[in-house]
């Protein structure tokens, strides 16, 4: 579910210290319940990528972004100089002396993202190439039934007009062909971890998982 931008902007993160000149694209509540201290098991999942529990069935997904992949060669827009470090500054070097010294969490696998610190409710990571500075922001929140659930906020720093005009260009596709289907997927992949995390929580998982080794 698409949230208002002030379900972001009005939570004390730490992003706020980081990222106070990236414009809040989007945010949105993520199908993962679970409870106060999970947002690690929903940095795991992200962060890990690939496998069948993860995998995004739809084929306009799949369309959508072979095509971006395409058109990114094609025009330059990946390249090695259009990134962090060479295009825009990283904003690990933003970082208070806190963060810094703290965990900074795991770089994605499946996506071009370069984890910027982790703590107890929240997880960011940055990527830029030549449209567009970008922040991954996943905060961990309460869901109004005494439950939990993740919250992604999606930051952005548009490289001038082209990059601008890009994001405008763009935003009728995420909508309707790349955050559902992520979403979904997301959503399978989380319930099906849960199952396996409580599976083995369960007294004697342990005794027997040894008898049948």
């Amino acid at each position: 579910m698409r949230l208002p931008a002030t379900a972001h902007t009005s939570r004390p993160w730490r992003i706020h210290e980081i990222a106070g000149d990236f414009h809040v694209e989007d945010v949105w509540a993520l199908p993962t319940p679970g409870g106060p201290d999970d947002l690690h098991h929903l940095v795991r999942q992200i962060t890990d990528g690939g496998g069948d529990k993860n995998t995004i069935s739809s084929p306009a997904y799949r369309a959508l972004f072979a095509l971006r992949w395409k058109l990114g060669k094609l025009l330059g827009w990946d390249k090695s100089d259009a990134g962090i470090g060479t295009r825009v500054e990283t904003l690990l070097d933003r970082l208070p002396a806190d963060l810094r010294e703290g965990p900074r969490g795991t770089d994605p696998r499946s996506v071009p993202f370069t984890s910027l610190y982790q703590l107890h409710d929240e997880w960011a990571a940055e990527m830029a190439n030549r449209t567009v500075h970008a922040v991954m922001h996943i905060g961990w929140v309460e869901d109004g039934t005494g439950g939990y659930r993740g919250q992604m906020g999606v930051l952005v720093k548009p490289n001038g007009l082209f990059g601008a005009l890009y994001m405008a260009a763009i935003k009728p596709f995420r909508y309707v062909g790349v955050y559902p289907a992520l979403f979904r997927a997301m959503g399978r992949a989380w319930q099906a971890n849960a199952q396996e995390r409580n599976a083995a929580a369960r007294p004697g998982a342990e005794e027997g998982a040894a008898r049948t080794t």
